[in-house]
């Protein structure tokens, strides 16, 4: 349950911050940065994946008719893909408002402030993060997937 109500937050999220990035102000700065790439992964990771895992829970264990192998680990996969989650869509939120900021940063004589290699040296800790969430959602799909195997193997 607990999957589903996440993911309907992250929907809501999802949902409110596409129109927003479609103004003509949010959109100067966000356009072919990371913030896009973050906004998918809100509703990818978010939405659509816990919606999903939420919905696969409860089917296996209606077409079981038992409980899953082990409750603690479904606990611990919600709690690691939501971390993950939140640190992947925060790193790229993070560094696509940044991208956006250094890529329009002009000079007294029109001259971009900082070169294309600059921006991609400052994403570093982003993608740090990034790659950490990533690693805690993957984490969390294997321990659904032990869990599951186990609970077939019954």
């Amino acid at each position: 349950m607990r999957f589903m109500v996440v993911a309907l937050a992250f929907y809501g999220m999802s949902t409110f911050e596409g129109p927003l990035m479609g103004t003509k102000s949010v959109n100067a700065l966000s356009h072919y940065t990371d913030w896009t790439v973050g906004h998918v992964h809100s509703g990818a990771l978010g939405w659509n994946a816990m919606i999903a895992i939420g919905a696969m829970y409860h089917m296996i264990t209606r077409m079981w008719n038992t409980e899953m192998w082990s409750s603690k680990l479904v606990n611990a996969h919600f709690w690691i893909h939501l971390t993950g989650a939140i640190f992947y869509i925060t790193a790229m939120w993070g560094s696509g408002v940044l991208q956006g900021l250094m890529w329009r940063a002009f000079d007294e004589y029109g001259n971009l402030v900082y070169t294309f290699a600059d921006s991609v040296a400052a994403m570093h800790p982003f993608y740090a993060l990034r790659a950490t969430g990533g690693f805690l959602v993957f984490t969390g799909l294997s321990i659904m997937l032990f869990n599951t195997l186990k609970q077939l193997a019954q």
